[in-house]
This record gives structure tokens, C-alpha cells and sequence, in this order.
């Protein structure tokens, strides 16, 4: 540690050495030389770029923004269906995220919200009980509650997606009518 403080300051006192001396210049507007100037400008560059940059979400809900949730994790949770009556407890519990982004992002009342809520938590329930029947009877009052289906699209009757916003973009469900 002695060492390092030593060679800081035989540096230092070697760097003013060989520093030119002071040159007196003509009185300007600015009280700042060039070398000043950069210095302190890549010093708040140095300081800024250190600092975390700030999220700029605005928490915003909008039709929108729902039915993109809607149509995305409550496609999620309708392809479970296969799973449930399966009794497939692994996969069901894998899409555990798909159940939470659809309450939080899907539904905006607050006792929908509160239902949803508690029908998520009673399918977990039957899964950490491993009890089939409940299983299946939690997941389709879930699913009639909050009025999940599978949206099929028929490629043949037209176009699938109109924006990149939509939810089937970029899916199996999405398609494009080129000819």
C-alpha cells in the first residue's frame, strides 16, 4: 500500500515537471482554456456513462396492450389443454409465467383482476397436491372466467395479422396473403 502511494505521487510530481508552463493569454468571454474544457467534458462523460440508465416505461394500458396480452399468454394457457386432461402436472406448472403476465397484463378491473388471481392459485394448488380432478376442474373455470380460447386461423379465408403489434405476428397463427 506504501509502495502504490508512493509511486502515485513520484508520478505526479514527475507529470507537473514536464508540464509547460502557463502561457498568459488575452482575457476571453470564457475563463476556460481548450484543455480545461475537454478535461471537464470527458469527465461528465466518464460520470454519465457510469450511472444506470433509466427505465422509461410509463406503465401505460390500453385496449391494445391487453389484447396483446390476452392473445399471447392466454394462447399459452388454452394449448394446456391437452396437458391438463393428460394430467400433466410438469407441464402445466412450466407455464406458470403465462398465467401470471395474463393476469397482470390482460385483465385491468381490479376484482377480475382478484379472481384471476385465485383461480391461478387454486390450479397450483392441485398441482402441488397432485390431484387430477381438481387440476381439471381449477383450469376450466379458469379458462370460462376469464373467456381463454385457442384462436384458430384459417390461412385460406384471408389475412392473419394486420400490424406488427398483433399479437398472431410473427406466430403460427399469423400469416400474410402474398400471391
Amino acid at each position: 500500500m506504501k509502495f502504490s502511494l508512493a509511486l502515485v505521487a513520484a508520478f505526479a510530481a514527475s507529470a507537473n515537471a514536464f508540464a509547460p508552463a502557463p502561457v498568459e493569454r488575452a482575457s476571453t468571454s470564457l475563463a476556460m482554456d481548450r484543455r480545461t474544457a475537454a478535461t471537464q467534458i470527458a469527465t461528465t462523460a466518464a460520470v454519465l456513462s457510469g450511472l444506470p440508465s433509466l427505465a422509461l416505461a410509463d406503465g401505460a394500458r390500453s385496449a391494445a396492450t391487453e389484447s396483446r396480452a390476452r392473445g399471447i399468454y392466454g394462447q399459452r394457457i388454452a394449448a394446456l389443454e391437452n396437458a391438463v386432461n393428460a394430467g400433466d402436472f410438469g407441464a402445466v406448472a412450466s407455464e406458470k409465467n403465462a398465467f401470471i403476465l395474463f393476469n397482470s397484463g390482460a385483465i385491468s378491473d381490479k376484482a377480475k383482476k382478484a379472481a384471476a388471481v385465485k383461480g391461478t392459485n387454486e390450479i397450483f394448488a392441485a398441482i402441488r397436491a397432485k390431484d387430477a380432478g381438481a387440476l381439471k376442474s381449477a383450469y376450466a373455470a379458469y379458462k370460462k372466467a376469464n373467456d381463454i380460447k385457442l384462436t384458430a386461423v384459417d390461412k385460406d379465408a384471408g389475412q392473419g395479422y394486420s400490424s406488427d403489434y398483433d399479437f398472431k405476428a410473427r406466430s403460427s397463427l399469423g400469416s400474410i396473403y402474398v400471391r
